[in-house]
């Protein structure tokens, strides 16, 4: 579809607000609820957080995840087949896979590990107090788990069905207003093992036809399905850390594209988005591997837009590739113009700048406006304050008209 401005989006999660998560910490908790009442919260959530959306100026609009536990975990919940066990982590340590990253910085990861572990218990023990429900600590869920398939895989719509609804109501006579659904990558769907298929490149690819329901239902619902990819580039620290080469993750990512494009089949391109990041944690990120390395991956995957993290300063520079790496014909580019990595909300002009030196590039009609990643992972986990996710929304919208103004002239927005 041709534009004629640069439309405003972000990368899909949002920070959840406390009287949700009263009902997933009781959940967590492993406390019964009410069911009827927790759906009618979740309705109202996804109709506010979205004319939130669009009362800040953005174009392409989603549910904020509401519906998710995390942009990753959420699918466990939804496939059949799996097994949680609990995982019994050593004194200090992390979920988090070893990387060269964490070997250069053991005493920053672990203060940041530490903060992030303070994050979940302060925000279940502040709906705890405030609502009557449980808190992780009382009643000893929400440990560590290890998840493995144990059975074929097979997806339930059921909890996909109430988002699909719930979005598209809250999106009902909004006629400008586009939206999407982010859901996890084979190559993401981490923390899993399998002892059910033979190898395992039949397990991805078994995942992968579990994704295609998930994938093709969104598309057919008339959504733009976003699919979230954020271990495809950051394995690669990960595999060297452990002494893997450089061609050993060539060869595992090779074969998660190819069952990305396995459970993308039969999908129109223009309704899907690829969205890489490096894990996006805040740390120091001093080891992840240049997108110059990983773009072929990248543009492998039949998709028509790619959304990349490149506001913050580890990743800002890498705007430059395009002068050298061609973006195919049709497709677009949705750079993070603003990022969750930081408080500091991004000046509008700021925001511009990066957008039309990007479109001087690549063409004015092959960007929209995005940000880093999501501003909630998972549900208890905010990398802002919600007061700041705002702003910086509103200052990405504010940028995207200012860079349309200059690409396309002062009467562009008349």
């Amino acid at each position: 579809m041709e534009r004629d401005r640069i439309l405003a989006t972000h990368t899909g999660s949002l920070i959840r607000p406390p009287e949700l998560l009263r009902y997933l910490a009781a959940r967590e908790a492993g406390q019964p609820i009410d069911e009827d009442a927790y759906q009618q919260t979740l309705r109202q959530t996804v109709a506010d957080v979205v004319a939130r959306q669009i009362e800040v100026g953005i174009d392409v609009v989603d549910d904020g995840e509401m519906g998710k536990s995390s942009w990753i975990t959420y699918l466990y919940e939804r496939v059949s087949g799996l097994e949680a066990r609990p995982l019994q982590l050593p004194e200090g340590g992390s979920m988090m896979p070893a990387s060269r990253d964490r070997q250069a910085f053991p005493g920053a990861y672990t203060e940041i590990d530490a903060l992030d572990e303070a994050k979940v218990r302060d925000s279940n023990s502040s709906v705890a107090g405030a609502h009557g429900a449980p808190s992780d600590g009382e009643s000893g869920g929400g440990g560590a788990v290890q998840w493995v398939c144990t059975g074929p895989l097979r997806y339930d719509h059921t909890a996909l069905d109430r988002d699909i609804a719930n979005l598209k109501a809250a999106i009902a006579g909004h006629e400008d207003v586009e939206a999407f659904l982010p859901v996890v990558a084979p190559a993401s769907a981490y923390w899993l093992s399998n002892e059910h298929y033979a190898g395992d490149e039949e397990f991805v690819f078994a995942l992968a036809d579990a994704l295609h329901e998930e994938y093709a239902a969104i598309v057919d619902a008339g959504l733009t399905l976003q699919v979230d990819d954020a271990v495809l580039m950051h394995e690669a620290d990960t595999m060297l850390s452990r002494g893997e080469s450089w061609e050993d993750y060539r060869r595992w990512a090779e074969l998660r594209v190819r069952a990305l494009n396995h459970a993308l089949r039969g999908l129109s391109e223009e309704q899907v988005r690829y969205h890489v990041c490096w894990g996006s944690w805040h740390g120091p990120h001093a080891f992840d591997p240049p997108l110059r390395d990983c773009v072929d991956l990248l543009l492998a995957v039949n998709a028509g837009t790619y959304a990349i993290e490149q506001a913050n300063p580890r990743h800002e520079h890498e705007w430059r590739i395009w002068e050298d790496v061609k973006l195919p014909d049709g497709k677009v580019l949705i750079p993070g113009v603003v990022t969750h990595h930081t408080n500091v909300v991004e000046h509008p002009e700021l925001v511009a700048q990066r957008l039309v030196r990007l479109a001087g590039v690549v063409g004015r009609e092959h960007v929209m406006a995005g940000t880093d990643c999501g501003f909630a992972q998972g549900a208890f986990i905010a990398r802002v304050h919600p007061e700041i996710q705002w702003a910086k929304l509103a200052a990405l919208a504010e940028g995207a008209q200012l860079a349309t103004r200059e690409l396309w002239g002062a009467r562009a927005l008349a």
